[in-house]
């Protein structure tokens, strides 16, 4: 039963570690408001943002509504994520710009979200009309959107509630956005065809969007470590794994991609995914509680995944001739260099996690920056190879 193979639609993977990520939040308010744990704010707030960004990127799903997959809706994502992976590692640095964001986005989003659903044909009225699971719709999203609403008011003035009112009502969010989620996996597996994205637009993967989100995470996170190791910038390395893990667990819910390589997704590999998900978000939310712990967890992902990858990509390079020098050709060479010089950064930076002062730190942060870059030029290589074989037909 557990290796039996499932289906977890994106939406609905991204939903559920919301759902959990104001669940634990909620949880974990209580022991912070009577002064037993620490609380790092901006994590939240960050982690937040790069869930939202996520939807933009891969479904072109934003706080306020659909819309079109363009280019401009892309941008703004990754600006989105940039702000959210940079209040998670600097703490302060950004001031009050990821709250108003975030207010933006429950807010006046959840208003005009809900407004939607009255008004848009193929929402309230729809769901009415043919009923069923559809019609679980209409108590799943009406909670999340007024219950986002709140939330902004709670991020605009904070002292409006409690501490403990407060978890009792991020718990209550939690467990509606969880059941959502849940509605929304039984609608995509009825109507496979509402699962799919706009057409149009900038046509990436999921797995190429999550690509370009780790690529921007890397090289913004080695860009930032070189200041910090000078001493001129805070950082939050909690919060760094933290958001790490949890990029790792978007990725094992949604496609079964892991560190490791890609598995069959299985009850198995969705329950990895939450445990991954529900340590991330700990350790965003909770300064130092896991820090040892993941650093030893990350690093040996990276460097067995490394070496896995380098393993795979490299003996089938060697047992296969040249063919005719082309286009084609000359990309997949592209792709091999690609992959080879990013696996071998990737074990650099494992075993910098396993072993202290093993690099020094600025170098570590070149190393990551580096490691940003080369994922974005393979996120070009796999658009370009992808247009070959769309325009021309050309066997890769």
């Amino acid at each position: 039963m557990i290796l039996e193979k499932t289906d977890l639609p994106l939406e609905a993977a991204i939903l559920l570690i919301a759902g959990m990520t104001m669940l634990i939040t909620g949880a974990l308010l209580f022991p912070v408001s009577a002064g037993l744990l620490p609380y790092y704010e901006n994590g939240l707030y960050g982690l937040l943002l790069v869930m939202f960004a996520l939807q933009m990127i891969t479904l072109g799903k934003t706080p306020f509504g659909d819309m079109r997959r363009s280019r401009l809706l892309l941008a703004a994502g990754v600006l989105i994520a940039a702000v959210g992976i940079v209040a998670c590692f600097i703490p302060d640095v950004l001031g009050r710009l990821p709250r108003m964001l975030l207010f933006l986005c429950f807010g006046p989003g959840g208003f005009l979200l809900l407004l939607q659903m009255c008004l848009a044909k193929d929402k309230l009225r729809t769901w009415v009309k043919y009923g069923g699971i559809l019609r679980h719709l209409i108590p799943a999203c009406g909670a999340v959107y007024v219950l986002s609403m709140l939330i902004a008011l709670l991020l605009w003035k904070q002292s409006l509630l409690t501490t403990p009112a407060t978890a009792m009502v991020l718990l209550i969010y939690g467990v509606a956005i969880v059941y959502l989620a849940f509605v929304l996996r039984k609608v995509y597996g009825m109507y496979p065809d509402a699962e799919k994205p706009g057409s149009g637009g900038v046509g990436i993967s999921t797995d190429q969007a999550m690509i370009l989100l780790m690529g921007i995470f890397m090289l913004l996170l080695g860009m930032l470590l070189i200041p910090v190791n000078f001493g001129l910038l805070p950082f939050s390395g909690s919060a760094q794994l933290g958001l790490l893990m949890v990029i790792f667990a978007v990725q094992m819910l949604a496609s079964g991609n892991t560190p490791l390589g890609p598995f069959p997704r299985s009850w198995l590999m969705i329950s990895l995914g939450l445990l991954f998900a529900s340590l991330g978000i700990v350790s965003c939310i909770i300064p130092e509680i896991l820090v040892s712990q993941l650093t030893v967890l990350v690093g040996v992902l990276n460097i067995l995944g490394g070496v896995i990858t380098l393993w795979k990509i490299g003996i089938p390079r060697l047992r296969r001739s040249e063919g005719p020098d082309g286009p084609a050709s000359r990309a997949l060479t592209g792709l091999f260099a690609a992959q080879l010089t990013l696996n071998v950064l990737t074990i650099l930076f494992g075993a910098s996690m396993l072993v202290s002062n093993l690099i020094p730190g600025p170098v570590i942060g070149v190393i990551l920056a580096a490691n940003g870059c080369v994922l974005l030029y393979l996120l070009h290589i796999l658009t370009v190879l992808d247009k070959m074989q769309t325009d021309a037909g050309i066997p890769l």
